[in-house]
């Protein structure tokens, strides 16, 4: 009984996981939104397996600088050519001026679109902050964080 479930849950899975890589990699322009910060800089994103993608953000914003890395599990919907889901882990280290280093966890999930025949890809996805470092009083989760990504996109 149990294999015959795993079995099906297999099958099912691969009906809806398609091939997900419509590009091979892309740069552009990362915006990082959350409450109190926006930081923008420039982004890239690389395929290194069919499903499997990295990311780099570099943000800039009044007094700090985020290095964001990110991995990213990949999966296009079926009938929607372009359109992909994404959801992944990194981490995200944060230079304050005149402060302590910050250190974060960055679970996301989102969208990806790459528009056919057209080399541009967009993204948007929920990228909450859950601070590792010591930050004192303050709170040590960020729900309430979005990235959008606009960036050039090659084979």
């Amino acid at each position: 009984m149990r294999k015959n479930f795993l079995l099906s849950v297999l099958l099912i899975a691969t009906f809806f996981c398609s091939k997900a890589q419509v590009y091979t990699g892309a740069v552009g322009l990362g915006l990082d939104l959350g409450d109190g910060f926006t930081f923008v800089g420039p982004s890239g994103k690389y395929f290194f397996a069919e499903n499997h993608a990295g990311q780099f953000d570099l943000g800039f914003e009044d007094g700090a600088t985020a290095f964001t890395f990110l991995y990213s599990y990949h999966s296009e919907f079926d009938g929607a050519d372009g359109l992909q889901w994404l959801a992944g882990v990194g981490p995200t280290i944060v230079l304050v001026e005149d402060s302590d280093t910050q250190f974060a966890l960055r679970p996301h999930a989102g969208l990806d679109f790459k528009i056919p025949d057209v080399p541009l890809a967009f993204s948007a996805s929920w990228r909450p902050v859950i601070l590792l470092s010591d930050v004192g009083e303050g709170d040590r989760l960020e729900a309430g964080s979005f990235a959008l990504g606009f960036r050039y996109a090659f084979d």
